[in-house]
C-alpha cells in the first residue's frame, strides 16, 4: 500500500495519548508502534485493544493502572500506526508469532495480559503459545485479563469472513469506507453502535482511525483471516488463571461469550456490569480499575511470565 493510505507519526500522531511514551521498532515484518509506561520493576501488564481499534484505546485506564504496572501498550498489526513491511498475515496465529516477536525486542515478559473483545482472543493465544514452546504446562503462573472478550465464535461467521474477506480483497472498498467515514455520519454511527457514551478525543480519534484506509484494511483483514474454531480447546487448555469482565449492555459482543469462556476454562472468574456498554473500559475506566484491583490484588499476578 502506498505511504499516504497509513497514519502519519508527525501529523495525525501530535495529539496522540501519551505520546512522549512512544516507540518504533521495526521488527517480525511490522514498523511497529508500541507505547511503555510506568516503573520498570513494576509487574509487565500487556494491553491489547481490539479490533479497528489502537492503543489510545486504554488511554483513560492508563493513569489508573500506570503506578503499579509496567505497561506494555501496542498497536496491533496493520492498526493505528503499526503498518506492515512485508505481506502481512494478520491470522490469529500470525499475530500471535509476530506480538511475541516484539515483546522478545522489547526484552519484556509480562507476568498479565489484558485484552478487550478480539484482544482478549490474543491474550489467550500468547498464553498457549508460552505454554507450547515450554512443553510443559504452566499451573498457576501469568494471568489473562478480558474486557468484554469476543472469546467464541461468531454466529454468522460462515457469512461475516467470507464478506471480509471479498471486501480486504478489494484495495477500493477500504478507501471507499475510509471516504465514507470522513464525508458522512457513519462514523459517528459506528461509536453510538459500541453502546457506549466516549469522550470526545475518543471520538476524534476514531474518525481518524476511519479515515485511514491502511487502518481500515487492517480491521477488514483480521476480520477475513481469523479462525476460532479451536479457540474452546485452547480454553480447556489454558493453565493460566482467565478473569474477564463485561458489560451487560454490550450490544456488539453478548456475554454469552465471556459465560461460555469462563465455563471451558480450568482457573476463571466472571464479573458482571449493568452499564458501560463494548467500550466499558473507555467510558468506565474506573469500574474496569476496581475489578482489576480485586483479581490482582497489589498489582501482583500469582506467577512467572505470560508470553
Amino acid at each position: 500500500m502506498r505511504d499516504r493510505d497509513w497514519l502519519d507519526w508527525d501529523t495525525d500522531g501530535r495529539d496522540w495519548p501519551y505520546r512522549d511514551a512512544s516507540r518504533f521498532l521495526e521488527i517480525a515484518g511490522y514498523r511497529w508502534h508500541v507505547q511503555v509506561l510506568g516503573p520498570k520493576g513494576a509487574p509487565c501488564l500487556l494491553l491489547i485493544h481490539g479490533t479497528g481499534s489502537a492503543s489510545f484505546s486504554w488511554r483513560n485506564l492508563i493513569p489508573l493502572l500506570e503506578t503499579r504496572f509496567k505497561l506494555i501498550v501496542p498497536d496491533l498489526p496493520c492498526h493505528g500506526f503499526t503498518r506492515p513491511t512485508t505481506t502481512p498475515d494478520l491470522s490469529l496465529e500470525g499475530m500471535t508469532t509476530s506480538i511475541r516477536s516484539l515483546l522478545h525486542a522489547l526484552e519484556v515478559q509480562p507476568q498479565m495480559i489484558m485484552g478487550h473483545s478480539a484482544g482478549a482472543v490474543i491474550g489467550v493465544s500468547l498464553v498457549s503459545a508460552a505454554q507450547r514452546s515450554l512443553q510443559a504446562p504452566l499451573q498457576g503462573s501469568g494471568r489473562v485479563l478480558g474486557v468484554n472478550g469476543a472469546l467464541k465464535p461468531i454466529r454468522g461467521n460462515r457469512v461475516l469472513s467470507p464478506m471480509a474477506k471479498a471486501l480486504f480483497a478489494n484495495p477500493l472498498s477500504a478507501s471507499m469506507f475510509s471516504l465514507l467515514a470522513k464525508s458522512t455520519p457513519l462514523g459517528h454511527n459506528l461509536l453510538t453502535a459500541t453502546g457506549s457514551p466516549i469522550d470526545a478525543k475518543g471520538e476524534a480519534i476514531y474518525r481518524q482511525l476511519l479515515g485511514s484506509t491502511g487502518h481500515v484494511r487492517g480491521a477488514l483483514g483480521m476480520m477475513a483471516s481469523w479462525d476460532l474454531s479451536h479457540l474452546n480447546a485452547m480454553l480447556r487448555r489454558l493453565a493460566t488463571p482467565l478473569d474477564l469482565f463485561a458489560a451487560e449492555d454490550d450490544p456488539m459482543v453478548p456475554t454469552s461469550s465471556s459465560k461460555k469462556a469462563a465455563g471451558f476454562a480450568q482457573n476463571s472468574s466472571l464479573t458482571l456490569t449493568a452499564t458501560g456498554g463494548h467500550l466499558v473500559h473507555e467510558c468506565n475506566p474506573e469500574v474496569v480499575e476496581s475489578w482489576i484491583s480485586t483479581v490482582v490484588p497489589n498489582g501482583r499476578s500469582n506467577g512467572a511470565d505470560a508470553a
